[in-house]
């Protein structure tokens, strides 16, 4: 069993060795263009590009809340797009992210960073625009992946 380590810095540029597995929430409405998202774009066309082919496509794939979509963005380099958002922030009406999601979502995850052999590496997903409590993203991290020895390191930007 693993810890979660804690790193200030950017989660597009992950430490370490070996093969790393980047995650990020998503919409669930196809929306690409505010939050963690547009420091991805900057880095890599790929992740976006096959999130939106993805959501215009759903009709014929297994989009929806809790599926997972794993980009190869570099030879040692994954990008996770988890759909764990409902809709996106309106007013007061209450927080989009759904933690059953993530939760569904982080298992998918932790299946791939073994078959890969990879370290996961995200922000503090689901507490951005999603509007989530990491008081409660933590322990589903520490549940789907750091008590499976899934090595996660979570990214503060400076």
């Amino acid at each position: 069993m693993s810890e979660i380590r804690y790193v200030q810095g950017d989660a597009t540029a992950p430490l370490g060795k070996g093969v790393k597995l980047i995650v990020h929430v998503c919409n669930d409405l196809g929306g690409w263009g505010k939050g963690f998202v547009l420091a991805l774009s900057r880095r890599w066309p790929e992740p976006e590009a096959a999130y939106r082919r993805w959501h215009r496509e759903r009709a014929d794939n297994d989009f929806s809340l809790g599926a997972v979509q794993f980009v190869q963005v570099s030879p040692y380099v994954w990008v996770a797009n988890m759909v764990g958002q409902r809709g996106m922030r309106r007013g007061s009406s209450g927080a989009p992210v759904r933690y059953e999601a993530i939760e569904a979502g982080l298992d998918a995850v932790a299946g791939r960073a073994r078959e890969l052999g990879a370290s996961v590496h995200m922000p503090r997903i689901g507490c951005g625009l999603a509007g989530g409590k990491w008081s409660r993203i933590e322990p589903l991290i520490e549940k789907r992946l750091t008590d499976r020895d899934i090595p996660v390191t979570v990214y503060d930007f400076d």
